[in-house]
């Protein structure tokens, strides 16, 4: 998608080759969870949001920017099967909810969910 300049890297960069984002700050975490565990070490992690992103990227637009990057329709279908499919529920002490559908949002530290989080938002910017 950077060859054909589907993606416009001046305004995106998350997960760009080349350029620092969300795939960087994985690497860097998940190679201080490994030490941690390796030297038997604590590691406190915080993650925080504010804007929530990513759980606000509708499943549909990535549907769409799926399409409008041409990806072929057996991609999108393994794609949609896969975010069709999650379900969660919360727990704490005394309740855990019933499972629900999760029908926007992405999976956050799934390679791929960052590469669709791309595509989506550069849809988004381009229209704006």
């Amino acid at each position: 998608m950077t060859d054909n300049t589907y993606i416009d890297s001046s305004v995106q960069k998350v997960s760009i080759p080349g350029f620092s984002g969300c795939i960087k700050h994985t690497l860097a975490l998940t190679q201080l969870l490994h030490e941690a565990k390796i030297n038997h070490k604590k590691l406190t992690v915080v993650w925080l949001d504010l804007a929530n992103a990513y759980g606000s990227i509708p499943h549909q637009l990535i549907q769409e920017a799926l399409k409008h990057y041409h990806v072929p329709e057996q991609t999108r279908s393994l794609i949609r099967s896969y975010y069709s499919n999650i379900h969660l529920r919360c727990s704490c002490e005394n309740y855990t909810t019933s499972w629900i559908s999760l029908e926007k949002g992405i999976v956050t530290g799934c390679f791929i969910s960052v590469i669709l989080f791309v595509m989506g938002m550069n849809l988004i910017l381009k229209a704006a």
